[in-house]
């Protein structure tokens, strides 16, 4: 199978340009094979169109929390909201945000939704810092227009799947908070470059296996890329081989997946048993707790 590897920004340029990883899988190997770097979208929007089999994992929010939605009074449906925010253009879709932000009281002016929550990712709102609200808003409405399958969310092309990824989840289980990448030069360290290494070079040697199922192979020089965009789009690339590999079973989804919100393919945040809520019983413990404090964790 073809699996593909994205890492995503809002605003691709030289600099920072969109990261694609080509890997096959064949159920037991995942290899790495060919890194694209996309200086516009228009890159991106071809290769959404490339003839399948193939699936890929892309690092951005595809939707918004429900009760943002909501309380907006935007489309209910994913698809409505999604053309309805990109009605708006980037700058009208910023300014709704600006003033529903400005409009809540301290502490509930950005929501998460439920896979946020369990994955320790910021809102999809954010438009400041990490600007994860701009790469929903260029990336969604590109998925639409691509007619791709994105399981339980859109039903498109069946031989063109993509489902996101979110490197965060897996880095974290292998060196913890430890940062391991740096978009601006002066703060890039070697220590970084070691934990980039690290990473790696566990998941060559059996934490690939245990976390997902399957082995890699991968190069060191994924590591090389001090912004880590080379190396997440390899853990976005691990993603969606086990969406995948779990195609029969949901791809991975939890038992209940909220059609407007979606949800991040990752087996750490995989439903074992439903509660009848849409929680999980083996979530429920973890989502009251992140509900009591702020979000702190960035999407990586």
């Amino acid at each position: 199978m073809r699996v593909y590897g994205i890492d995503f920004t809002s605003a691709p340029s030289r600099r920072k340009p969109l990261t694609c990883l080509a890997c096959t899988f064949d159920g037991g190997l995942l290899r790495t094979e060919a890194l694209e770097e996309w200086q516009d979208f228009s890159e991106f929007e071809r290769a959404l169109k490339r003839p399948g089999p193939w699936i890929a994992g892309i690092d951005f929010p595809f939707g918004q929390s429900r009760r943002f939605i909501e309380n907006i009074g935007w489309p209910a449906d994913w698809a409505g909201y999604v053309r309805h925010a990109q009605n708006l253009g980037r700058a009208g879709f910023r300014k709704a945000l600006d003033s529903y932000r400005g409009s809540r009281p301290d502490g509930d002016r950005e929501h998460r939704r439920r896979t946020d929550i369990v994955a320790g990712s910021i809102s999809p709102q954010k438009l400041y810092g990490v600007p994860v609200a701009l790469m929903f808003f260029e990336g969604a409405q590109r998925l639409i227009d691509a007619n791709v399958t994105i399981p339980h969310l859109q039903d498109g092309d069946p031989e063109r799947i993509v489902i996101e990824a979110y490197p965060g989840v897996l880095a974290r289980s292998i060196i913890g908070r430890r940062g391991y990448k740096q978009d601006t030069k002066k703060k890039q360290t070697e220590d970084q470059h070691a934990a980039r290494l690290q990473l790696l070079a566990a998941l060559r040697d059996g934490k690939a296996r245990d976390l997902y199922g399957f082995a890699i192979e991968a190069s060191d020089s994924l590591c090389d890329d001090a912004g880590g965009d080379h190396l997440d789009a390899l853990l976005c690339a691990i993603q969606a081989a086990w969406a995948w590999q779990n195609r029969a079973n949901r791809f991975g989804a939890p038992e209940t997946v909220d059609a407007a919100e979606g949800w991040i393919a990752d087996p750490q945040l995989r439903a074992e048993t439903s509660d009848g809520s849409g929680h999980t019983t083996d979530q429920l413990p973890r989502i009251r707790r992140a509900l009591a404090r702020p979000a702190n964790g960035p999407r990586l």
